[in-house]
């Protein structure tokens, strides 16, 4: 039996304004509101309500047999109740539908895990409590920012006794001669890992419009042979998984509208449900449908989904990354040893990964989708408004209060 497993994230950060040296000490907002919204509204129509929509229509029309899962970040919900209720309202009628698993993660979409292990499972506590406030779910399924995982963030997750069973990235590096297709297990055995099948996954998230891609275009026929085609469909008798991830702005934002991509997934599940020994499930029902005993991965050194390394290189790849992710975790440290409360908010927007991406200089395709996300014309004009702020926040860190 092959189970097809669905993930998706749904993320957007808190962009800076262009803090310039002149503005610190005498501004407090250092975020770009007119940006923030205009980018929500715009992914709004693009995506997520078109998408929800089409979910919500797939999900009641074959009657629980269609699953999907996401991991919705703390900064978009943010945003959402303050620009769009009627998205979040759109994801709430999703999470009444029963067809949805969602799960946990970092509530900033944070590199904590790497810099600041308390922070890290504060942020965890902080989202699952956001998904039992507004969707009255409690996940049990854990990834983390970009799927970044190795060994010590598996024992992290221990601390974190809801959580069942881990995504990451499956890395031809990690697995070697193993298929991503199968179950496996932490190194200590604690929980369940699930790794992305990455080049179907990409085949609808990067490749879906590349008209200069061999199999352009890709329709639902080819795409469901792939999968029936696939080493190991029927013959090993063991339960397989075919984990597609992806970012939910695949839908209609990063592949738009007039490319199929709507049509496309709303087609997919009546093709699939009718192949035999195929089905979709939730993360969260991987063990009671397991029919062997995993094997466990040992993974001493971080991978993620990002960037053709997989690895830390798309937030840690040069000395601004790691200059400025040093002395933000510094700060962050400070401003809770001395108790000021009235920062705290403001500096974990700061911790979203997506900051740090920005300020990379990469080339060549790597260095092209890296641009596309950014909202500056250079790295360096991100690492420079960066600091700006977090100048300006230690200068508020001396004094008193901030309004």
């Amino acid at each position: 039996m092959l189970h097809i497993v669905f993930y998706f994230q749904v993320h957007q950060p808190f962009r800076l304004r262009r803090y310039r040296l002149t503005e610190i000490g005498n501004l407090g907002n250092y975020f770009d509101e007119e940006l923030n919204k205009n980018i929500i509204n715009k992914i709004s129509e693009k995506c997520y309500l078109p998408a929800n929509n089409l979910l919500l229509d797939l999900i009641e029309k074959y009657d629980g047999t269609f699953k999907v899962s996401f991991s919705i970040t703390g900064t978009l919900i943010e945003q959402l109740r303050q620009y769009r209720p009627d998205v979040l309202d759109s994801f709430r009628a999703l999470a009444k539908s029963g067809g949805v698993e969602f799960l946990g993660e970092t509530y900033h979409h944070s590199l904590s895990s790497l810099f600041d292990e308390d922070e890290f499972l504060e942020q965890v506590r902080m989202h699952s409590q956001l998904m039992e406030d507004q969707f009255g779910v409690k996940p049990t399924t854990f990834r983390n920012t970009e799927l970044i995982y190795n060994n010590k963030i598996s024992d992290l997750v221990s601390e974190l006794p809801q959580f069942k069973i881990i995504l990451t990235e499956g890395a031809d590096k990690i697995l070697k001669w193993r298929s991503p297709l199968y179950a496996y297990k932490t190194y200590t055995k604690k929980h369940l890992l699930l790794l992305k099948y990455y080049r179907l996954s990409d085949d609808i998230a990067f490749r879906f419009s590349d008209k200069g891609w061999v199999e352009h275009p890709l329709n639902v026929g080819k795409f469901v042979d792939w999968i029936m085609n696939l080493p190991m469909i029927e013959n090993t008798g063991k339960k397989l998984y075919l984990n597609l991830f992806m970012d939910y702005e695949t839908f209609g934002e990063h592949q738009w509208s007039d490319t199929g991509i709507f049509e496309f997934m709303k087609h997919l599940p009546e093709h699939i449900l009718k192949k035999k020994f195929v089905c979709f499930n939730w993360p969260c029902e991987t063990e009671d449908s397991l029919n062997y005993e995993p094997e466990a991965l040992s993974i001493p050194d971080p991978i993620s989904w990002a960037d053709t390394e997989r690895d830390l290189s798309a937030w840690l790849s040069n000395s601004m990354q790691w200059n400025s992710m040093k002395t933000f975790y510094k700060l962050l440290d400070e401003i809770k040893a001395r108790g000021r409360t009235d920062l705290l908010d403001a500096a974990r927007k700061l911790s979203t990964s997506d900051l740090y991406y920005y300020m990379c200089t990469k080339y060549f395709q790597d260095g092209d989708v890296h641009k596309y996300f950014s909202p500056y014309s250079t790295p360096e004009d991100a690492y420079i408004y960066f600091m700006h702020v977090l100048t300006d926040m230690e200068k508020k860190l001396e004094e008193q209060t901030w309004p």
